[in-house]
C-alpha cells in the first residue's frame, strides 16, 4: 500500500502526531503495524479508520485464546469429507468442497486494497505470532491439500493489536512497526469527546473529564476507566441531562460518580469509592 495515500485521522479518530507518523511508516515499509495500549484505548477502532482513509476493504480477524494460525489461512474438513464419502456424494471427489478459507486467505486474494485487522494477538497461544511469521513475510502459503500456492494479489496493510496480556516473541516484533498508544491527556481526551458527542455542553464535559481523571488517578484502583468507558458515561450523563455541579463537588462523601457502572467495573473498585464516602460521611458526624 505504500505510496497509495497517507493516514491524516478523521472527524471521528482523533490521532496523534505519533500515531499518524507509525501507520504511514508501517504503510511505507509494507511491515505489519504493531499497537499495543490498555484495553479501551482505541486500537480497534484505529484500524477501521485507517481502512477507511484508505479507500480499504476492511478485513477483521478477532484472536481468542483458542485460536490457531492455521485458521487464518485455511480449515480443511476431512469430517465433512469422510460423512459425504459415505453418502455418496460427487462433491467428495474435489477436495476444495471442503476447505474453508481464513482471513488471511481472504485478504490476499482480494483484488482491491485491504486492510487486515489481527485483534488481541496475545489472547493466544505464544506460539501463535511465531506461526505466521512466514505467511506475514513473503504474503503467501501453501494449501498442501489442493497444492496451490495462495499469493497476495495486492499486499495488504496488517495492523495487530495487543493489550499487553503477555510478551510478544522476539523474532515476531523484529517484522513489525511498533507503536504503543499513551493514554490521552486532558485536551487530547477533549478532542476526543467531542468528536463522538458534539453536542455535550462544555460544562457538562469539563466537569466529566475533571471527575474522569481523579478516578483513574485514584491509589489503590485495581481497573482505571479507558476512553470507550468515559464516551459510554458521558453519553449517560447527557441522556440524563445531570447537572454539571453535580460531578465538579468536591465533597468526599459524594466520591462515588453518577452512574459510576459505566466507569468502575469491578466489585473492589466500587468498594474503594464507598469506602471513601463513608469515612468522610464518618468524620463530618
Amino acid at each position: 500500500m505504500a505510496g497509495d495515500t497517507r493516514f491524516t485521522g478523521s472527524d471521528r479518530y482523533v490521532a496523534g502526531e505519533d500515531l499518524l507518523i507509525a501507520v504511514n511508516a508501517a504503510a511505507a515499509l509494507e511491515r505489519p503495524l504493531l499497537v499495543k495500549g490498555e484495553p479501551g484505548s482505541g486500537k480497534t477502532e484505529l484500524a477501521r479508520q485507517v481502512a477507511e482513509s484508505f479507500g480499504a476493504r476492511f478485513i477483521e480477524w478477532h484472536i481468542k485464546s483458542t485460536t490457531k494460525a492455521q485458521q487464518g489461512l485455511y480449515e480443511y474438513d476431512a469430517v465433512a469429507r469422510l460423512r459425504d464419502g459415505q453418502l455418496g456424494d460427487e462433491r467428495v471427489h474435489d477436495v476444495s468442497n471442503y476447505i474453508r478459507k481464513g482471513k488471511l486467505w481472504e485478504a490476499f486474494e482480494t483484488q482491491e486494497r485491504a486492510v487486515l485487522l489481527i485483534d488481541e494477538i496475545d489472547k493466544a497461544d505464544i506460539e501463535f505470532p511465531n506461526d505466521l511469521l512466514l505467511e506475514l513475510d513473503r504474503m503467501e502459503f501453501h494449501v498442501y491439500e489442493t497444492g496451490e500456492t495462495i499469493r497476495a494479489q495486492r499486499r495488504p496493510m496488517v495492523i495487530i493489536t495487543s493489550n499487553n496480556e503477555k510478551e510478544l516473541p522476539d523474532a515476531f516484533l523484529r517484522r513489525c512497526f511498533f507503536h504503543f498508544i499513551r493514554f490521552p491527556d486532558f485536551d487530547t481526551m477533549r478532542k476526543i469527546v467531542a468528536s463522538h458527542h458534539p453536542t455535550a455542553q462544555e460544562d457538562l464535559v469539563r466537569a466529566a473529564l475533571a471527575r474522569f481523571f481523579e478516578i483513574r488517578e485514584t491509589p489503590g484502583l485495581k481497573k482505571p476507566p479507558s476512553t470507550s468507558e468515559l464516551l459510554d458515561w458521558i453519553k449517560l450523563l447527557m441522556s440524563d441531562d445531570l447537572d454539571p455541579a453535580v460531578l465538579a463537588t468536591k465533597d468526599a462523601r459524594q466520591a462515588i460518580p453518577p452512574l459510576h457502572g459505566a466507569l468502575l467495573k469491578t466489585e473492589q473498585d466500587v468498594a474503594l469509592f464507598e469506602r471513601v464516602a463513608f469515612l468522610s460521611r464518618r468524620d463530618q458526624k
